[in-house]
């Protein structure tokens, strides 16, 4: 139960690389993640505001084209939207391979973990048109630069994002008193998708302590939020429902108000069953699908001394004892798997760029698809899943083995000796088994893939 610089990569972040020597100390761990963002800053990804953008303008020219559909400026004008589409395609390719490239080359890889396990914490993801490109920009908008503050201003800054609020319906959801209603005759009504998560999995937990008048309390308090043409958060007071409305025992506001909306999350993050549900999905995230108690317990108790902060929470996880138990427990999800692979390979920002459309196809979002991840594609609200045995099936296990066994070699042009490479990739630690079996091994392309294909990658 002693700190290594491989254990803190392979746990922790996303393993070994031959282009890093690993973290010196827990503590350099947590100043380097207090520190500049460097890695976000060489290899950024497009902004939500050009998408926004993109957004507008390729509606008017649809608009536009509907009109005319026999004319030659309206046929140009289609001709317009749909290169704008494969723009934003292809940016959404492009957030692919930086990402990657992130956790490949990042020497805080902790960080680039954090933001994945926020990332699902608060799902959201577009259902359609472009907006099913927007994730890479919600994450690095909303959630990268909170990962050091408090839980309750990520909370904010997610649950207010325009994208979450389409994704969980959010922005149709209006106010059965409202202006809006009792002015004139509308179709719509009022939606509980966002309060219902907001309780359920963002804040409180499962089987917390909420009625389902709170959801509708909470619903009623939401209304007014949604988003402007341009896709951007706005406040509508026309849509809200006439306070006062009451969660779990409290009484917000005489009248509709984003300050009444913000005060609910922010007691909902400072409530003690909050404190519980957060502590645990760390705990069992980064260190075991059963953590020990103790550990939930510090984590819980930090959460409540220290209103949220989450760099206090990071580092009662990293001082714990059984983070640097050398028995690997969690099976990595195939996205943390590839990234792991890339990282280990010593892939370069530059070898992914290279990728052309129909190589990430085959290379990556149809291999993610077999092994079931999808990419950027969670199954619901509550992400995806943590338990080892969502991952460890016969198609999963059979897309694992062959991505390990013949995609490095398209990766990668002068593979490493698999003896070196069980050193470079797996430490000290390595199983003699995986020693002699990529040693022995007939190739390099199936020496390396052995490696990767072993338990003492494929877990953490």
């Amino acid at each position: 139960m002693t700190y290594t610089p491989q254990l803190a990569e392979h746990r922790f972040g996303y393993g070994l690389s031959p282009r890093q020597q690993g973290p010196e100390s827990a503590v350099n761990m947590l100043d380097t993640l207090a520190g500049p963002d460097r890695i976000a800053q060489s290899l950024p990804v497009q902004s939500y505001r050009a998408l926004q953008d993109a957004l507008v303008l390729r509606r008017r020219f649809r608009g536009f084209a509907r009109k005319n559909p026999q004319t030659s400026k309206g046929k140009e004008a289609d001709q317009k939207q749909r290169d704008i589409y494969g723009q934003m395609q292809a940016e959404w390719r492009r957030g692919f391979v930086q990402i990657q490239a992130r956790r490949s080359l990042t020497q805080d890889a902790f960080r680039e973990r954090l933001v994945a396990f926020w990332a699902d914490h608060f799902t959201a993801r577009g259902k359609g048109g472009m907006l099913r490109f927007a994730m890479t920009a919600y994450v690095e908008e909303a959630i990268r630069p909170q990962l050091t503050g408090r839980f309750a201003d990520m909370l904010v800054g997610c649950v207010t994002h325009p994208l979450m609020l389409h994704y969980l319906d959010q922005d149709s959801s209006v106010g059965p008193n409202s202006i809006m209603v009792r002015r004139r005759d509308v179709d719509r009504g009022l939606n509980e998708n966002l309060a219902r998560e907001v309780l359920e999995l963002h804040t409180l937990g499962v089987g917390g302590p909420y009625s389902q008048q709170d959801v509708r309390q909470l619903a009623e308090l939401f209304t007014g939020l949604t988003r402007s043409r341009d896709y951007s958060f706005v406040f509508r007071r026309n849509i809200a429902e006439p306070g006062p409305e009451t969660v779990l025992g409290k009484t917000y506001g005489a009248g509709a108000s984003m300050q009444y909306v913000e005060a609910a999350l922010r007691d909902l993050a400072a409530h003690p069953a909050t404190a519980r549900h957060i502590a645990g999905k760390l705990a069992v995230h980064f260190i075991s699908d059963r953590p020990p108690a103790d550990l939930i317990g510090a984590l819980e108790q930090t959460y409540l001394d220290s209103d949220g902060d989450l760099m206090r929470l990071y580092q009662v996880l990293l001082d714990h004892p059984a983070a640097w138990v050398s028995e690997l427990q969690n099976i990595r999800p195939p996205d943390e798997f590839v990234s792991a692979s890339l990282r280990a390979l010593g892939v370069t920002a530059q070898d992914l760029a290279g990728l052309k459309d129909r190589d990430l196809r085959d290379l990556f979002f149809r291999p993610l698809t077999l092994m079931g991840q999808s990419w950027q594609q969670p199954p619901g609200p509550d992400g995806w899943p943590e338990e080892d045995t969502a991952w460890v099936t016969p198609q999963g296990v059979a897309a694992r083995l062959e991505w390990a066994m013949h995609v490095p070699q398209r990766l990668v042009q002068d593979l490493p000796q698999p003896g070196a490479f069980v050193d470079a990739t797996l430490g000290a630690a390595a199983p003699s088994e995986i020693r002699f079996a990529a040693q022995a091994a007939e190739s390099r392309a199936v020496g390396i893939g052995l490696v990767l294909s072993a338990p003492a990658f494929q877990r953490r």
